[in-house]
């Protein structure tokens, strides 16, 4: 295993982290997770030198917490940094903060955790938090020791995510990065900020939801004509590892086969390790998978600013993840248009045609929404 300092911290973490929002289930049920099976896995990674571990409230509809706190209580605890959330949108009092906090304590069997992150950040939901005295709360919790460092999960835009991290001293934020990628959300200019700022960033989503392991025609045989050995996925990785801006990548593993392959890929991980050809063989990936989406949308921003307040590029772009890159990626769509704010999603299009006047594409916007919004509530 390799592993990186976290910045300011001084902290080791490996290379690979072990996320736990998609562990094997008995029976394709969310909350049903298959343990035997689930432990085993845990347990290797962590033999194998993983010693970040993330979890959330809401994983496998409330089950993972406790799941993680049993395997760790058998003997693994101290030898893994322990990361878990704060479920932000169910707080709407300030007593909620330690309910949750405490409660999470005792699902996860331990007296403290090495990160508390707050989870699914966006300006709405930290400007409800502030107002509650999220600020003073974390100071205090933070004091008597339930936890040792904070920081946040992101999913909003990269303006939102710059005066996020400007408006507190964080010591480490989570944000979904791969390498289709690059301008959604935070993106790269957000990775690159937060490490100008010393802040440790964790990569999630490294393989946009198993797509980027599984990859269709025509792009798989960019490989043999780049004279790539590598797998789809190991490829994906190194992608991630290869920029020294990213503290650790965040694997949602679930199977015993996947631990395996993410421990080799992460034991020949290193900054500056993808060779010109590599990376000219992503940059063709991309293009190719770009050319495969629905929507013919560019992300050109021309479409904007919405009269309305839609972020037509962003729910575009939710829509043709999630008809490309397979049904994990599909329930991630689905979850991050859900956590959208009511007036920027595809619904709240009035068809006043303004964007589509703008549109060089010529893509009839206001039809899309709707099919959209049908996809992501139906």
């Amino acid at each position: 295993m390799q592993y990186r300092t976290l910045p300011r911290l001084n902290t080791k973490v490996s290379a690979l982290g072990f996320g736990t929002m998609r562990l094997p289930t008995v029976g394709g049920v969310e909350a049903q997770i298959d343990e035997a099976q689930a432990a085993e896995m845990l347990a290797c990674a962590i033999d194998h030198g993983v010693n970040y571990v993330d979890t959330g409230y809401p994983y496998h509809g409330g089950a993972s917490e406790p799941f993680v706190g049993r395997v760790l209580a058998e003997g693994y605890r101290d030898k893994v940094l322990l990361a878990a959330k704060m479920p932000t949108w169910a707080v709407n009092d300030p007593s909620d903060f330690d309910r949750y906090l405490d409660e999470q304590l005792r699902r996860l069997r331990t007296d403290h955790f090495d990160f508390y992150l707050l989870h699914c950040l966006h300006a709405g939901v930290w400007a409800r938090l502030r107002a509650l005295g999220i600020r003073e709360w974390m100071e205090r919790a933070k004091g008597d020791g339930r936890f040792a460092h904070l920081g946040f999960s992101f999913h909003d835009s990269a303006q939102t995510f710059r005066q996020i991290l400007d408006d507190y001293d964080w010591p480490l934020c989570q944000i979904q990065y791969n390498y289709m990628n690059e301008d959604f959300q935070a993106g790269t200019d957000g990775l690159r900020y937060a490490a100008s700022r010393g802040v440790a960033v964790v990569v999630m989503e490294p393989l946009q939801g198993g797509g980027l392991a599984r990859l269709p025609e025509p792009a798989p045989a960019l490989f043999d004509r780049a004279g790539c050995t590598r797998a789809p996925a190991d490829l994906a990785l190194q992608w991630l590892w290869h920029k020294p801006e990213v503290s650790l990548v965040l694997s949602g593993m679930s199977s015993m086969e996947q631990v395996r392959q993410n421990i080799a890929s992460a034991a020949t991980s290193a900054a500056g390790s993808l060779t010109p050809r590599e990376l000219a063989l992503i940059a063709d990936i991309r293009q190719v998978l770009e050319a495969m989406r629905r929507i013919p949308c560019t992300g050109c921003r021309y479409c904007m600013p919405c009269p309305h307040g839609v972020d037509i590029p962003l729910n575009f772009r939710l829509y043709n993840d999630a008809q490309s890159f397979g049904p994990n990626s599909a329930l991630l769509s689905r979850n991050l248009y859900q956590m959208t704010p009511p007036a920027t999603r595809s619904s709240a299009c009035e068809g006043c045609g303004e964007c589509e006047d703008k549109c060089p594409q010529g893509i009839g916007i206001a039809a899309w929404h709707k099919r959209v919004h049908k996809e992501f509530t139906a």
